[in-house]
């Protein structure tokens, strides 16, 4: 049995989207896969959205072979629930799969099982994440992180693809290609989160900065001041700047790093380039000052998300 942990103000997708991909790879595979949402307490129970899933009890930890819990609004209470971290904890001594999607690893956290593990959560959530479970391997640009038999997501639609990545091993390549297609998805995604996050709040393609971002981002070498900045767009660095705020949410100078942070990380996980060459490269000048940015960004060294690249 396939067991979905949802809570009040689950979010709705987290849990939605793992139970489509387990039904259609049943279907293709002729295999019937009972699926059950559960809840500390049973009954409809209402999400973020407002729309309600019918939820029923916690069935017996021997009749679960993966569970997956659900992350959202509600997830710091849930994770102070006893009667969730207890069942979470009972189904994990088994040895059964046990995943979480999106901030739904704050309860997998709160159980004690991503202690001294590799695992993942929403970009958003990174730094609390960290201040609040130190001893969690968090590795913040991953879609989805799996060690041993528990498996964690990213924000949201990657409990999509996290869940192909269990259908595959369940059914294998054969049908989860075929759900993905179904699906409309692509099989595996490839890059980290962090092309979901930042650059994506940056680019603004449609506001009167986008033109500005993408000419910053091809000249990330350069030292880009507020000045120089303020005067290719035409006005004051006063100016500039009040509106600059207004229009990204962001600093200038925040802007610019965080664009240096994201074509720093592709070159360092995609390359064997000597991480002072990258700094060089991509503005920081100096490789220590690249390093804080990454800590700050990711929660993890240049050479750290370079080794879990190759690693994975």
């Amino acid at each position: 049995m396939i067991g979905v942990v949802i809570f009040p103000d689950f979010q709705l997708l987290d849990a939605a989207g793992p139970i489509s991909v387990f039904e259609i790879a049943s279907r293709f595979a002729r295999r019937a896969v009972p699926i059950r949402v559960m809840a500390a307490i049973p009954g409809p129970v209402r999400s973020s959205s407002g729309a309600e899933m019918l939820a029923r009890k916690f069935a017996s930890p021997a009749v679960i072979t993966t569970l997956i819990i659900a992350g959202g609004e509600g997830v710091e209470a849930a994770a102070r629930d006893a009667c969730t971290i207890r069942f979470v904890q009972a189904v994990a001594r088994r040895g059964s799969r046990v995943a979480s999607v999106c901030s739904g690893a704050f309860i997998l956290a709160e159980a004690g099982l991503l202690d001294g593990r590799r695992a993942t959560t929403h970009w958003q959530r990174t730094q609390q994440f960290l201040a609040t479970y130190p001893k969690v391997k968090l590795e913040p640009d991953q879609i989805f992180v799996r060690d041993g038999a528990i498996w964690s997501s990213a924000g949201i639609t990657a409990g999509i693809d996290l869940a192909l990545a269990m259908a595959a091993d369940d059914f294998g390549d054969g049908i989860v290609e075929q759900t993905a297609r179904q699906l409309v998805l692509y099989h595996r995604r490839s890059g980290g989160q962090s092309q979901f996050s930042s650059l994506l709040e940056l680019k603004a393609p449609t506001g009167r900065f986008g033109p500005l971002l993408t000419w910053a981002r091809e000249h990330l070498d350069a030292p880009l001041t507020v000045d120089q900045l303020a005067d290719r767009a035409g006005m004051s660095a006063r100016h500039f700047t009040r509106a600059f705020i207004t229009e990204t949410g962001t600093t200038p100078s925040k802007a610019i790093e965080r664009l240096r942070i994201e074509v720093a990380r592709a070159r360092v996980q995609a390359s064997n380039e000597a991480i002072e060459r990258v700094a060089e490269t991509t503005g920081f000048r100096d490789p220590e000052r690249m390093r804080r940015a990454f800590i700050r960004a990711f929660g993890q060294p240049p050479q750290a998300l370079r080794r879990a690249a190759r690693a994975g």
